[in-house]
């Protein structure tokens, strides 16, 4: 879709917030034709019905095709696509082309997934520079040869249920989306902040012209493509360089509309949205609890060396951070446990699970060598820290948690990675907005996401396109929450700025299978979701793609290990 095409498909889609505003149970993103249809009505009454808590673990820096890129039935490596989008690559460095290969390894390197590396990896939807890119770029920045090379190796390596067996288990139990990209071309803190805002500042920037990133893409400005730090604490490590911090961010986000008629409690930095505050708070519904649990922040608020500031996206928004109200949601990870073991989260809720640079569990990883013992125990899956093992457990432990309580029968959990690590992925992009560097803002190279629930389509793969956004679609479809791009502070704004109008990106609605919704088949069984805990604890994983019976796809060519390859540099 060219960038013109996505600005009228955007504005034609602004019909589709009467229909919301006024509590119709019409789905967005889907055609004329369909939304008339008493099936469609139907269904979503049905999940409306069935689904009251929503919980998402967002996990760090993948790439679809580097964990599920011989995911049977998916859009895998397999596929005709992937043939002709860089698939056969070179390396520069030992002078050879490589092909995706097989690792078991658990503990990876990290690669460069900066917004510029990305777009010039990307090549314009050909996706095939991912290893000359990795390595001229760590060579430009002092690594050896040796290590250069190692990591641009990396990017063309995936793994399988032999590796990463609870995420394969719960893909073929319930459902895969396929064609999930990150909302936007960059490092992590524009996905975490994308998905609770469907932008990452399109709308302040046509506001404050002033606040424009610069052209390198460092530091702060306007919309947020890089990891600066945010405008507000906790900060572990004490307060950043203030000239370096990322601007206090001030549009409408999710945590808005969750609170209807509480909305006004945005009493503080609220001015760019006040007209907002005023629509949400007149609709007078009933606020819908959320929870934003991440490790390291401390039951007394006070972040410790496990959390990974730029990772909360509430931190970057002045009015989420200085009103109590909003604030109070932030937990620390460990909080989750209890509160859905005990029954705490209410009639209804949305709760946000992050991970960090150590786990709280007393776990370490299956690799006995003492660098990966000391330097990978983080468990949200970003490579460099994280164990890929240990980062699924985090996983299963929230399914298991949600598997046992009360919850189960009306539940939706989600697994989102918020970027693709600088990862290689076969499927071209697509291009919905230019930013203010000439080169488009998203959508990013895809990204896994999982729905683990009773009301799932069983294997089901998930075609439907979809990327950061389609979270906040998916929580305006099931709450009937007016979208955020139909907000009075936003609208005048379009086609910059929040995506949850825009009719070609899916509400993840696709992932329920409809009779399991309409009662004409049974839903899955909280059986199915949980793994033993002397599983989830185990390290390296008592789970194979044997026991799970399950047969990766078949890749064309000799698909062999490259010479030179090692799966962490010289420093790990």
């Amino acid at each position: 879709m060219s960038f013109r095409d996505s600005c009228t498909a955007r504005l034609a889609s602004a019909v589709l917030a009467v229909s919301f505003a006024s509590g119709s149970l019409l789905p967005l993103g889907a055609s004329a034709a369909t939304q008339s249809t008493p099936s469609t009505d139907a269904v979503i009454a049905a999940l409306r019905a069935h689904v009251k808590h929503v919980f998402v673990v967002y996990q760090e820096n993948r790439s679809f095709d580097s964990y599920f890129g011989t995911f049977p039935g998916a859009d895998n490596l397999a596929s005709p696509d992937a043939q002709s989008n860089g698939y056969r690559q070179y390396d520069p460095l030992g002078q050879q082309w490589v092909t995706p290969f097989r690792i078991t390894d658990a503990d990876l390197s990290d690669a460069d997934h900066s917004r510029n590396a990305l777009i010039t990896k990307s090549d314009n939807g050909a996706m095939d520079l991912f290893v000359s890119t990795e390595e001229f770029g760590l060579l430009g920045r002092g690594y050896s040869r040796e290590d250069a090379q190692r990591v641009g190796l990396l990017t063309m390596a995936h793994e399988d249920c032999d590796t990463i067996p609870f995420l394969w288990k719960y893909a073929k139990t319930f459902s895969l989306y396929d064609h999930f990209f990150q909302g936007m071309f960059g490092p992590s803190t524009p996905g975490n902040i994308e998905l609770i805002a469907a932008q990452t500042g399109q709308t302040q920037l046509a506001r404050h012209a002033t606040e424009q990133i610069a052209a390198s893409n460092s530091g702060p400005g306007l919309p947020v493509v890089n990891d600066a730090p945010p405008a507000f604490g906790p900060y572990p490590n004490g307060p950043p360089d203030p000239l370096q911090m990322q601007d206090d961010l001030t549009f409408a986000t999710t945590m808005l509309t969750l609170s209807g008629k509480e909305a006004v409690q945005a009493k503080t930095d609220a001015d760019d949205i006040s007209d907002d505050v005023a629509q949400i708070a007149k609709l007078g519904k009933s606020p819908i609890p959320f929870g934003w649990y991440q490790e390291g922040f401390g039951k007394n608020g006070q972040a410790n060396f496990s959390y990974v500031t730029h990772h909360n996206a509430m931190q970057y928004f002045g009015y989420l951070r200085e009103n109590k109200y909003f604030w109070s949601g932030v937990h620390d990870l460990t909080e989750v446990f209890p509160a859905i073991e005990d029954g705490k989260l209410g009639d209804r809720s949305v709760v946000y699970v992050k991970g960090g640079y150590f786990n709280p569990f007393k776990w370490k990883p299956g690799n006995h060598d003492p660098q990966v013992q000391s330097n990978f125990n983080g468990d949200d899956d970003h490579p460099g820290y994280s164990d890929s093992q240990l980062s699924e457990s985090l996983v299963a432990k929230v399914v298991n948690a949600v598997a046992h309580s009360k919850y189960w029968k009306d539940s939706a959990i989600f697994v989102i990675w918020d970027d693709s690590e600088g990862y290689y992925d076969h499927a071209s992009p697509p291009k919905f907005e230019r930013c203010p560097d000439g080169r488009p803002c998203g959508d990013g190279p895809r990204v896994p996401a999982l729905l683990i629930s009773p009301y799932a389509k069983s294997n089901g793969i998930i075609a439907d396109m979809a990327d950061h956004a389609s979270f906040t679609k998916f929580l305006d479809v099931l709450y009937g929450l007016p979208p955020l791009a139909s907000l009075p502070d936003e609208a005048p704004y379009l086609p910059l700025g929040p995506r949850d109008m825009l009719s070609s990106i899916s509400n993840l609605v696709d992932g329920f299978d409809p009779n399991r919704l309409l009662g004409k088949t049974a839903p899955i069984d909280s059986s199915a979701a949980i793994i033993d805990d002397s599983i989830v604890n185990s390290f390296p994983a008592k789970m194979s793609c044997a026991t799970l019976g399950i047969t990766p796809a078949k890749l064309p060519g000799e698909n062999t290990v490259p010479k030179g390859f090692a799966p962490r540099t010289s420093e790990h």
